[in-house]
């Protein structure tokens, strides 16, 4: 049997980002064990299917995410792509950093408890995933930046610049992976509103910009391969099992990295044994609804996004302690205003809030083993308190501009696309799963990468936080 120096699971952010910067610390002689357990779906492949244009056999039944676990709340969705470069295929390209508050708000407000690193220990790779990723964003923003984004903004609306003349720092052009300018074989964002999949391919994914990560030739990437074990001996893991076209394999590896989703790396874990009280606990996404205003003599005109802002407004401060802190997004949909006259005479924003992990929401064992099985009661009260305020705090920070009225969706979407929390980190095994360089407290030659890790939802998109602790994790411990 095969040995190798690491084996990582899954392909998307987190394992990326791991893997490149292990590449880059390791020497010629490392060998690498990538397990994917999907196929490559070229974007080229993709976009074909989507105009309904014939696609080769591989691409027409592929597996879905709501084939890959056993669930029955149709209230909550988690949504991923379970292909290589996962859920970079399927995101928006929003990358706002978390605030520097959000890593210690049992500290500062009392609630849930505060992350084993501070704002600062992980500000140097949030710079580096952003040089990577080619973000573009503003100068000026509401958290610290060691180093400018490496592509100019977004451009603004009519009513964003209103916004941004009155609050300033608080708000600012939505940082964001969407490049704003051709960037390597990327090109520049075409606001089309179709950025789950990008049809001119500006939004960064896996695929467009670390494939060569996966072509260095001490990486072998094995597709089509499903962990849903770990081999264990006196608190190490020897290597993982998985099934293989139907077949049971196992390899063995020197160090083991977790990089599948929140649901899927806890799932592993628990089929492994792990008893950690907090293995697969506190299953979480953020919540989000719209509101849509309607104005009396202002165009909203301009805008060379999809989503061209964030508002930071309801963000941070010490109503944390009682409801959840929410970020704003400007929608720029190419909507219009069904009256005579007044066609452009509107904007559309976006309420997302942070949620609190409920040991309650969890990923379990199933009866088979391929499939954990998830169970969600609901968000955390702090998220309807802050919704319950919402309107209020609606018509405060929206009062000086001439609204005529405010249409409130009342709908909390079933999913932000974000899965979280199921392996917190933490000081110790008493609080968390694993330690501040995303290590197993019990299996020392064991890492569980990705937003699992994450002790509490920030308001703020999750992607570029957990590609920033995969790149620390890899450089703190090799």
């Amino acid at each position: 049997m095969e040995k190798y120096d690491l084996i990582i699971v899954g392909s998307g952010f987190a394992s990326s980002f791991f893997l490149k910067k292990y590449l880059e610390k390791s020497g010629a002689e490392k060998r690498v064990l990538v397990l994917e357990r999907g196929i490559l779906y070229p974007h080229q492949e993709r976009l074909k299917k989507a105009r309904q244009e014939e696609v080769a056999a591989a691409y027409q039944h592929l597996e879905g995410f709501r084939e890959t676990y056993q669930y029955n709340n149709t209230e909550k969705s988690w949504v991923f792509d379970p292909n290589f470069g996962g859920s970079s295929n399927c995101w928006t390209g929003c990358t706002p950093r978390f605030m520097p508050n959000d890593f210690k708000i049992k500290t500062l407000y009392g609630v849930a408890q505060d992350w084993p690193i501070t704002y600062d220990d992980i500000e140097p790779y949030y710079c580096e995933v952003e040089e990577i990723m080619m973000i573009g964003g503003p100068a000026v923003t509401p958290y610290p930046k060691s180093k400018p984004y490496p592509l100019p903004p977004q451009k603004l609306s009519t009513v964003d610049k209103l916004l941004q003349q009155k609050y300033n720092e608080l708000y600012i052009s939505q940082p964001t992976a969407r490049a704003t300018k051709p960037v390597g074989n990327r090109n520049g964002c075409c606001s089309s509103l179709v950025c789950n999949l990008c049809p001119v391919n500006s939004k960064f994914t896996i695929e467009n910009t670390l494939t060569p990560v996966y072509k260095d030739e001490r990486v072998t990437v094995k597709y089509g391969c499903q962990v849903y074990n770990m081999i264990t001996e006196n608190d190490k893991v020897k290597g993982v099992a998985y099934k293989e076209n139907g077949k049971d394999v196992e390899s063995i590896g020197e160090v083991i990295a977790l990089g599948s989703n929140a649901i899927f790396n806890a799932h592993i874990l628990l089929s492994a044994g792990d008893r950690s009280y907090y293995t697969g606990r506190g299953l979480s996404d953020q919540r989000g609804t719209f509101a849509t205003m309607y104005f009396d003599k202002l165009d909203n005109l301009g805008g060379s996004s999809s989503i061209t802002a964030n508002g930071y407004m309801l963000y941070d401060g010490v109503h944390r302690k009682e409801r959840s802190a929410c970020i704003i997004e400007s929608f720029n949909e190419p909507i219009i205003r069904n009256e005579a006259g007044k066609w452009r005479k509107l904007a559309k924003f976006k309420f997302i809030f942070e949620d609190i992990p409920k040991d309650d929401n969890r990923v379990m064992l199933s009866d088979d083993p391929l499939k954990p099985r998830l169970e969600f009661k609901g968000h955390h009260e702090f998220v309807d308190k802050a919704m319950k305020n919402l309107g209020s705090d609606i018509e405060k920070i929206f009062s000086f501009l001439p609204i005529e009225k405010i249409e409130m969706d009342n709908y909390f979407q079933k999913t932000e696309y974000h899965i979280c929390s199921t392996t917190r980190m933490g000081k110790s095994a008493e609080d968390s799963v694993v330690d501040k360089n995303l290590v197993h407290h019990q299996y020392r030659n064991l890492f569980v990468l990705g937003s699992g890790a994450f002790p509490t939802i920030t308001p703020a998109n999750p992607t570029i936080a957990l590609s920033a602790l995969s790149l620390m994790a890899a450089n703190n411990s090799f």
